[in-house]
């Protein structure tokens, strides 16, 4: 009788970045543009809201979407070209914990990889505030690769380019969709919740 094939290990880890490592929130750069609260909700219900965001992180440049944005809303133009000169402030900082953990799985030599919704504009002023991606082997950005989670060909290109098998990696994101998408091509998925949780995940997994 053949021998069963072994499980295989899982000794590669892949994070997302919006709201595993760094926070991110919108509400963080326009509280300091518009100081009336009912105001500030309702420029962000209409007008640079999550969904328009998105339109960037699917490959759509800055310019054409602050330009026809402008249009609809012109008594914001001001406020619409600074989401597109002033997006790290829509980044308050790491989520608690999570860069000292990078830091420890980087030093037991885990390899270390990302797949974030990313707009390739915003991710060119970020990555310069963010040293912690110096240890990272390889980031797939999806507004540079015009592919975005939870779509299942961005988490095949990747595997491609990082020269991994799915079955050997762990895949953190804070939504599930996105971990329900790695998972069907094969990715070991962990939905992210908070430290304590995902420390217990890698120790599971032997990687802590």
């Amino acid at each position: 009788m053949a021998e069963a094939s072994a499980i295989p290990k899982i000794d590669t880890v892949i994070f997302d970045i919006g709201n595993v490592l760094y926070r991110w929130d919108l509400r963080c750069l326009f509280a300091k543009l518009i100081d009336d609260p009912e105001e500030l909700d309702w420029f962000l219900a209409h007008v640079v809201t999550p969904e328009w965001h998105f339109q960037h992180d699917a490959g759509r440049p800055f310019a054409e979407m602050v330009a026809e944005r402008s249009r609809q809303f012109p008594q914001y133009a001001e406020h619409i070209l600074a989401y597109s000169r002033r997006f790290p402030e829509t980044i308050p900082g790491p989520v608690e914990g999570m860069l000292e953990l990078v830091r420890r799985l980087a030093a037991r030599g885990v390899p270390l990889f990302a797949i974030s919704n990313f707009g390739a504009e915003s991710w060119s002023q970020f990555r310069p505030m963010a040293p912690i991606f110096d240890l990272f082997s390889d980031i797939v950005i999806s507004g540079e690769e015009k592919l975005m989670k939870p779509e299942t060909a961005i988490f095949t290109m990747a595997l491609d380019r990082f020269s991994c098998r799915a079955e050997q990696c762990l895949f953190i994101d804070d939504r599930l969709d996105n971990i329900e998408a790695g998972r069907s091509v094969g990715l070991a998925g962990h939905h992210f919740r908070d430290r304590a949780t995902l420390d217990s995940e890698l120790r599971a997994c032997d990687l802590l």
